[in-house]
């Protein structure tokens, strides 16, 4: 009798094994300690004040956690908002789709269908589609400097004097146009505002609780609550405050990692909700996915993976001046990771970089930190600067000696002289100064600043010795004759 219930007992563990291992292995084949060494070592090499990641396998969390801290002290977490800048595109797009899927919208019908009242000085706009807005073949520009907008349809209206760069659907180029336009088709199909949209369609659904959509990134400090993020500067962050623009659609959805681990489950679950009910058709998800350009570069919404990429993924990147981000979707694994930052580095994608050391992760392999390219690049400025410092000063020293060497040179010749100092003066200054008056844009010259400060300080050290050293010689030159 013991005999008959030891076999039977131990067959029954077996079977609970043997339906219970798939489960196991899904939540268990990443070890977090790797995930948390890997994230603490990146932030360090490279001086980020906080990051925060989600991981999902096949439609569920498997890991989030929160690193560093914010502005205002406070430990991050899974649960702060944090900006997604252009990781906002996808969102974006997939509204556009449900529309699609509700039969309110065509892929292939021009946009002026839609929004008639939406011209620009084109005559090829009228050939413009609503799926090449979405895939960035539109020949639509994506200009530095634009005019202020504060609300949505401010901002598309400032659209009617521009031109396309190329015919519709020639060429993949990459545009927030496309997004402010597509976002303004959602509000005016919807009958809604694309915040309040993606608040009802996509955000609720979800249960995406702590996510907002903003219309001017201004209404950070306006609206919110959401500490400054930063910039990097010499190896090391600085609190800022953000560029003000209009970027609703583009660049408009603030989050944290808790809600885009739903997000990203609901894109690997087959585009359903943690209910079962799916918010898009498998159709149009897996055509969200494909490619739509010739360079392969782009689907609906979604950028995708060169072929030297492995594993091949399905991803948007996204920056803004004080904040980045990285959403990543791995087909061939199921599983799907988000990094937040509150911090920019204009001269590295370092939300890439961490998402693509948890893939590898996942992948069973050991990612390396190697050098922080951004320190060696803020740190050779830093020398720059240095060097133009200390030979400005001596320049200064030298000024009245260097005048009374070339005093009896014509005046040409003289003026001739003067503009190796007068020239960075001009152009520094025009950067500086005039720049941020252009078309009346929001920008100020400490955004500028903001933008990549290592190499501003550089410039701006340059401007000042320039016009002391131009300022100088011109003064000797009046004086001594």
């Amino acid at each position: 009798m013991f005999k008959k219930i030891s076999v039977w007992f131990l067959f029954t563990l077996l079977l609970v094994n043997l339906w219970s291992a798939p489960l196991a292995h899904a939540a268990d084949s990443i070890t977090t300690t790797d995930v948390d060494e890997y994230v603490k070592q990146y932030l360090d090499q490279n001086g980020l004040p906080g990051a925060a990641v989600v991981i999902v396998k096949d439609g569920e969390l498997i890991y989030e956690k929160g690193y560093g801290h914010d502005s205002e002290g406070n430990q991050l977490t899974a649960n702060t908002k944090i900006g997604l800048a252009s990781g906002t595109k996808p969102f974006t797009a997939f509204a556009v789709l449900q529309l699609v899927d509700e039969g309110k919208v065509e892929l292939d019908e021009p946009i002026t269908s839609y929004l008639s009242n939406l011209t620009i000085s084109d005559n090829r706009w009228d050939q413009v589609t609503v799926r090449h807005l979405l895939s960035h073949t539109s020949g639509l520009p994506n200009p530095t400097i634009v005019g202020p907008a504060f609300t949505l349809k401010e901002g598309v209206e400032r659209l009617q004097n521009w031109e396309l760069k190329t015919d519709p659907g020639e060429n993949y180029f990459y545009s927030n146009a496309n997004y402010w336009v597509l976002a303004y088709l959602v509000e005016q199909v919807s009958g809604v505002s694309f915040n309040d949209y993606l608040t009802e369609n996509i955000f609720s659904p979800l249960e995406m609780r702590d996510s907002i959509s903003l219309v001017n990134s201004g209404d950070i400090y306006h609206e919110t609550s959401i500490p400054q993020g930063y910039v990097t500067l010499y190896g090391t962050a600085m609190p800022w405050t953000e560029l003000e623009k209009m970027f609703s659609g583009s660049g408009s959805i603030f989050t944290t990692a808790h809600d885009m681990g739903k997000w990203l489950a609901m894109h690997t679950n087959s585009g359903k909700a943690a209910g079962g009910d799916p918010l898009l058709s498998q159709s149009l998800l897996e055509e969200s996915y494909a490619s739509q350009t010739k360079n392969n570069r782009y689907g609906l919404g979604w950028s995708l993976s060169t072929s030297g990429t492995k594993p091949p993924r399905i991803s948007h990147s996204g920056s803004i001046s004080t904040f980045q981000s990285q959403q990543d979707i791995v087909p061939s694994s199921g599983y799907a990771v988000a990094v937040l930052l509150n911090s920019f580095t204009p001269t590295f994608e370092h939300a890439y970089e961490i998402s693509s050391g948890i893939i590898n992760i996942t992948e069973g392999n050991q990612p390396e930190v190697g050098t922080s390219l951004p320190k060696v690049a803020d740190f050779s400025l830093g020398f720059l600067t240095i060097l133009y410092l200390v030979l400005g000063i001596r320049g200064i020293f030298r000024s009245k000696k260097w005048t009374v060497k070339r005093l009896k040179h014509p005046i040409w010749r003289y003026g001739f002289r003067l503009i190796p100092q007068a020239l960075p003066v001009v152009l520094i200054g025009w950067l500086l100064f005039i720049v941020p008056t252009l078309q009346n844009n929001s920008s100020t010259t400490l955004d500028a600043f903001g933008l990549f400060p290592a190499a501003m300080i550089l410039l701006v050290v340059g401007f000042i010795f320039g016009l002391i050293l131009t300022v100088l010689r011109i003064f000797y030159r009046i004086k001594l004759n």
